[in-house]
Order: C-alpha cells, then structure tokens, then sequence
C-alpha cells in the first residue's frame, strides 16, 4: 500500500490540477451552475473511482456531452436535468450488469471521432463568443452567423485573456522544458491569466460560486417522452464515451486491463450520485486518465484521492476560484473542441474509406443535433456495411452447350438483386451447372435461389448445385440450415 501510495499521491495531484480548470469549463460551456463542474470531478474521482473496471482512468465531466446538456438544460431547467443525469446512471448500471458493455464498440470509429469532432467545433464557435465578451447562442451555425456583430461589441481585456490563455496552452504543450511538462498546461494557462488579469484589474466576468453547498431539488418534467429519450441518450454518449476511453486508457499501460462490464456499472453509480447531488453527468475523460498514467500512477486510489482534493479546494479555496474571468475558461475550452478535430484520425479514416462517414456525422452535429449527427453516421456506416456485403463475384460461361456459373463470397440479402439478376440471364431449359463457393447463406438468399431453382426445373431446365466451400444450400433445402459458419479451431 506505501508502495503504491508514493506514486499514487503525485499523481492524483497532477490529475486535480487539470481537473478543477476542465470542470469549471465544462460547467460553463453546458449552462449549468459552475458548481456542478466540481461536484462531478468530485464524484468522478471518490465513486466512479472506487468502483471502476478501469483501474487507471480518471471520471469526470468531459466535453462529449456538452453540447447535449446544454440543449437538455434549455429545454427542460437544471432541477429536471439532474434527475434525467441520475437516472441515466440507473440505465448505465443496468447495462453493466446485464454485461452488453462490448456491444457499444461495435459503433464505427468513425462516427465517434465525426461526433466528437462535432462536439468540439460546437463548443469552440460557442464559446470564441464568451473570449470576445459576449454570450453564445443556441446553435453553430447561429454563433456562426452572429460572429460579425460581435467582433463591433469586443470587449478587449476579456479578448486579450482569452488569447492568452490559448497562446499558453500551445506554447506549453510545444516548448514546455522536459522536468516542467508535468505541470498541466491547463493549470499554468488558467493560472497566468488569472494573475494577469488581477493585476491589471480587468472589468470581465469572474467565475461565482455559491456561498454554501445545497442539494439541488430535482423536478419532474411535463414531457415524458422527452424526457425518457433524454435519460437514454445521455446514458448511450455517456457509456459510449466512457468504454472508448477505457480502450484508450489500456493502450497507455501495461498494468491491469479494463473489466468493462464493470466500468459501466460504476459510471452508472456515479451519475446516479452525481445527479442526486446536482454535479452534470460524467464519463471516462481521456485528458484526465492520460494524465494520471503519464503521472506513474499505480492504481485506482490515484483518482479517488484526486477527487478528494477538488473536494478541499471546493469547501476551503472557493474564493480563490472566483478570481477566475469566464474568458480564460472559454479560451481553454476553445482550444480543447479545436483540438477534438483530429487530422491523424481524418487520415486513417481515409485510408479505410470511412471519411465520409466521419464528414457527415460532423454535419449532422452541426447542423441537426448531436443525436441526429449520431444517427446519420449510423445509418451511412450500416448502409457502406450492406454494400460491401452485396459485392458477391458471380461468373456464368457456356461451355459445351451447358451454362457454368460460380457464385464467391457471402450470399446475403444484399445480394439478392445482383444473384436475380445475373440466373435471370440464363436461358430457359438450359443446363446449369452451378458452384456456390460461398461461406455464408441467408434465408433471403436462399429462397432467391431456390424459387429460381424451382422455376427453372419447372420450365424444363437441369440445375445441377455444387457447393465447392461450406455446405449452406444443401441443409437448408432439407429443412436443416445452418445457423453457424464454420470455425477452425485454434491449434494448441
């Protein structure tokens, strides 16, 4: 335990240190009371952390669900919004339990890096509003649109902090001398405006906290059905979010792998917390898990303890938070949406012809919603995933006064127009000799071949079936298919 305790101790001092700055940004971002910021860094780290499948990552609010709160808060208040965040923990639980955690990778990485990159464009056209003084509207393309009014109604000392917050981040990020990198460039950013801005006594917005704790009182909504889709898209972003973050965050060690059954329940425990308490919803947060591996950490106690000092720093240091102007959180979040855009990642998606799934999935964030965006890059990535599967090889030849036609590959019910098609072309009462060197049947496929079988026979035509792969046809004729392709087994 002492053993651990010295590399746990360091670290989760690093990890507090960047998630004290995020939190309150996040806070902002989503419309939510500042509080709420640290009270999810709070849960994120003592709960989640406690009960985590991924021992090393750290839970806290993240970005990818900014801009879903947000919409949520405006439409339903923040009391309704707390309870959709607790029983959006109770949804997430359940899923643990019932162990379907995997099934949420089964989402193509390009529709997760198209909404996060979404998301992040989202926030920083939002927030460059808040940097120049003003306030962000409700959706990117007005923000977008209301831009050249706002650059006549700068305020200059908000402007200048909010620049200089994001000149730090990068300059730290690139130059930052080697013992000095573990110094969050979140905190020496953050922290260096805020002095600048104290000693200039700049006339900006500050961050305000409330004078005590209370619990907030959450309410029922009026809309129902809103507001049981709302509980299940934050609980499917929040999971999603969370189980990527863990396969990330085992890429980074070699130490324990994540149980990820496990880790779901525990992100469900703790925005079931989270809500009662009045925190937003929390995710796995990879900037805050990188960070704590980056920091030697060695196990959970790392984010538990971390979460214990935003705790302190909340109850005893409030004041030293309200020194912090909004620009400079702006200015932070801004450079963290424009660095969710992922050139490396837009690369690879091309390599694998997926950009185009990436690209509309970023549109539709930007100009539907989130969940739209979501559902788009869902239905584009099924519909590439159907047209690969139809790309079935069928060759016909006449040799010998016979036909002779091989059909390759998988017969689906994709496939079926093209297999009707090319056996539509043989004469009628020809000779067909026909090799199925297929892996995989259908049922559509099958009643496509065998009503033409059928109807071939009927007209006086011979078919003659060779399966020259794996057996499909034969035992589905009988009246025993086959549910199952064949495994080779693993040799010992």
């Amino acid at each position: 335990m002492i053993a651990t305790l010295r590399r746990d101790l360091p670290a989760s001092l690093v990890v507090f240190l960047v998630a004290v700055p995020l939190s309150l940004g996040i806070a902002l971002a989503s419309g939510a009371p500042i509080i709420a910021g640290l009270i999810g860094a709070m849960v994120g780290g003592v709960i989640t952390g406690m009960l985590a499948g991924s021992p090393l990552q750290v839970s806290g609010p993240a970005a990818g669900l900014t801009v879903v709160v947000a919409g949520l808060i405006s439409h339903f208040g923040w009391p309704t919004m707390c309870l959709i965040t607790a029983c959006a923990g109770v949804v997430q639980f359940v899923l643990g339990y019932f162990k379907v955690a995997r099934g949420a990778l089964m989402i193509a990485p390009s529709v997760v890096h198209g909404m996060l990159a979404g998301i992040g464009i989202t926030i920083a056209m939002a927030q460059i509003h808040v940097v120049l003084g003003g306030s962000p509207l409700s959706s990117p393309v007005t923000n977008l649109l209301a831009l050249p009014e706002r650059l006549g109604t700068i305020n200059f000392a908000a402007m200048m902090l909010g620049v200089l917050t994001m000149l730090i981040l990068e300059l730290w990020k690139k130059f930052s001398p080697g013992a000095l990198k573990v110094i969050p460039a979140a905190l020496v950013a953050v922290a260096t405006a805020t002095v600048v801005s104290v000693l200039m006594k700049a006339k900006v917005e500050r961050v305000d906290l409330p004078d005590s704790f209370s619990l907030t009182a959450m309410a029922l909504p009026n809309e129902w059905g809103a507001f049981a889709i709302a509980i299940f898209t934050v609980a499917l972003i929040a999971s999603i979010e969370s189980l990527l973050c863990a396969v990330a965050t085992d890429k980074l060690h070699s130490g324990v792998r994540s149980d990820l059954d496990k880790e779901l329940s525990a992100q469900g425990v703790g925005n079931f917390v989270s809500g009662l308490l009045g925190g937003l919803p929390l995710t796995g947060v990879i900037v805050r898990s990188s960070a704590n591996i980056s920091a030697n950490a060695a196990t959970r106690w790392s984010a538990v303890l971390h979460g214990l000092w935003v705790l302190i720093f909340t109850l005893f240091f409030s004041r030293m938070i309200e020194t912090i102007p909004l620009s400079v959180l702006a200015g932070l979040l801004v450079y963290t949406g424009v660095n969710l855009v992922d050139l490396h990642h837009i690369r690879e998606l091309k390599k694998h012809n997926e950009a185009l799934v990436y690209f509309a999935t970023l549109a539709g964030v930007l100009l539907v919603n989130l969940v739209g965006g979501v559902g788009i890059g869902l239905a584009l990535s099924t519909f590439f995933v159907l047209q690969r599967l139809s790309r079935t090889e069928i060759r016909s030849e006449q040799r010998d006064g016979n036909w002779h036609v091989v059909v390759d590959g998988s017969l689906t019910f994709a496939s079926v127009p093209k297999l009707s098609s090319e056996l539509a072309k043989l004469p009628a009462g020809s000779a067909v000799f026909l090799d199925l060197a297929v892996d995989f049947i259908d049922h559509a496929a099958f009643e496509a071949l065998h009503g033409w079988r059928l109807n071939h026979e009927a007209g006086g035509g011979k078919v003659d079936i060779d399966e020259t792969h794996e057996a499909w046809y034969h035992p589905a004729s009988a009246g025993t298919p086959r549910r199952h392709k064949q495994l080779r087994r693993l040799q010992d």
